[in-house]
């Protein structure tokens, strides 16, 4: 099996370094970008498997590197940020990020948290089933991995798609944060369970109507969320 590519995005070279030397270490191979403008370089030249993508860079900051990358690649990335302030996780996000960490973090955390997600892709990747979950005007088509509603195709990130995909073949079972951070994050003891209130909101944005009532992915209150079929 070929090694995956990570791509580090960070502009202080130490750091790169030590990124670099301990994901190489674990079998990946790396590439690194200085700067954002060279990190949607690389990102669109190279198509690494995931992307390590520092927030605070020279040219373009990693909220725009994100914008331009979501456009055309639904490749994980996962943010990585000096700041505890929530604005900055919830706007990475919010743009399409599949999960962020915040510095100072230890080289044992950032490495479960690149396995977690590459982990995820390498399942969905492997996946070879037709089936198709029809759930009234809501079609997810696992083969092609593809999400419509009213035949029109919804762009969803791979962590939107992956939620909703759960939630639907599993619909009516109510699932805790922490649950869903576990199933499909793929990990628990690092996650936050933030994570998961975003990704239904901007989940809820693109399949459900505007009006606020929604029709499929409901909130079971003090509980979690659930998937109605009916």
């Amino acid at each position: 099996m070929m090694s995956r590519r990570i791509l580090i995005v960070e502009d202080e070279k130490p750091i790169a370094d030590i990124l670099s030397f301990n994901l190489k270490r674990e079998g990946y191979e790396v590439i690194i970008a200085y700067d954002g403008q060279d990190a949607i370089d690389k990102a669109f030249n190279d198509n690494p498997d995931l992307i390590l993508l520092d927030v605070m860079l020279p040219k373009k900051d990693g909220f725009q590197v994100l914008k331009e990358v979501r456009q055309k690649l639904q490749t994980p990335i996962l943010m990585v940020t000096a700041k505890e302030e929530e604005v900055d996780k919830v706007l990475g996000l919010e743009l399409g990020a599949d999960d962020y960490i915040t510095k100072p973090f230890s080289m044992r955390e950032l490495v479960a948290r690149v396995k977690a997600n590459l982990r995820r892709t390498e399942l969905s990747n492997q996946l070879n089933s037709s089936d198709i979950v029809e759930i009234g005007d809501l079609v997810i088509d696992i083969n092609k991995y593809e999400v419509r509603r009213n035949n029109k195709v919804i762009e969803l990130t791979q962590r939107e798609y992956e939620l909703l995909k759960f939630l639907a073949t599993k619909s009516e079972q109510v699932f805790t944060r922490e649950q869903l951070l576990e199933e499909v994050w793929g990990y628990e003891y690092y996650g936050d369970i933030r994570t998961v209130d975003v990704t239904i909101r901007r989940l809820r944005e693109k399949v459900e109507d505007n009006s606020g009532d929604y029709k499929y992915i409901l909130t079971k209150r003090g509980v979690g969320y659930y998937f109605r079929r009916d």
